[in-house]
């Protein structure tokens, strides 16, 4: 088959699927009944979905990233500065996700589990590269490697807050993510300071020539960070 009647295959699946993860979670019994519900053929459903359950729950997770990326496709999210950009992205990413808030912890919950906690620190991964990619971020050094990794912590921080969050609007999240938002901005302001001291230039000479050389990973990795076994870029 095509890669897209394997798409149009995954929506459908999913579509079924969702209804019934708060009952069942992200189980193997959940992608039998919601492939039959479907009318998927067995078989194909298998092709689209190789790990039964745990690719529908990475489907779902993907999705979301994509319906972000939409809504930040406007002229007024170009116009914000980085911190809003980031801000903004989080935000939207989470709001997207509240018709579906048990589905979301059920699959934290999952991807909790040591066996699958690098297929979940990997989906964090791709959701703070597209973020960064969205809000224009053209860094071409190891700092790619560590706004990603900074933006995970953040981004997996607050989901945490937000699946506790029983305060009106989620007032509380928000004000958890301005404040994490803030912390790694004030990291940015004081590595800033630190290149601009004389002293401190010296001293990291040498560990910057060696960092310098780290480069982003090249290309369209595609979602599931195909190549090198790193997680990749989404660009």
């Amino acid at each position: 088959m095509t890669d897209a009647p394997l798409d149009a295959i995954r929506t459908q699946v999913l579509d079924a699927a969702l209804p019934d993860v708060p009952f069942d979670g992200w189980s193997e019994a959940l992608f039998r009944r919601a492939t039959a519900e479907a009318q998927v053929d067995p078989g194909h459903a298998r092709l689209a979905f190789p790990r039964g359950a745990l690719d529908l729950a990475a489907a779902f997770h993907r999705r979301g990233d994509a319906q972000m990326l939409a809504r930040l496709d406007t002229p007024d999210f170009a116009t914000l500065s980085m911190t809003a950009k980031i801000t903004t992205a989080i935000r939207t990413r989470l709001e997207i996700a509240e018709p579906h808030e048990e589905a979301i912890r059920r699959a934290t919950a999952m991807f909790a589990l040591p066996h699958l906690a690098p297929e979940g620190a990997r989906l964090t991964w791709e959701t703070a590269d597209r973020i960064w990619n969205a809000a224009g971020d053209n860094a071409e050094d190891y700092n790619w490697y560590t706004k990603r990794l900074t933006l995970s912590g953040v981004f997996s921080s607050t989901l945490l807050c937000w699946l506790g969050d029983t305060s009106p609007d989620k007032q509380e999240t928000w004000a958890f993510l301005d404040r994490r938002i803030g912390d790694v901005m004030r990291i940015e302001k004081l590595k800033g300071r630190m290149r601009a001291n004389p002293l401190a230039r010296m001293a990291m000479a040498g560990p910057d020539v060696l960092l310098s050389r780290i480069r982003p990973p090249a290309g369209d990795r595609g979602p599931a960070g195909l190549g090198v076994g790193l997680p990749g870029s989404s660009r």
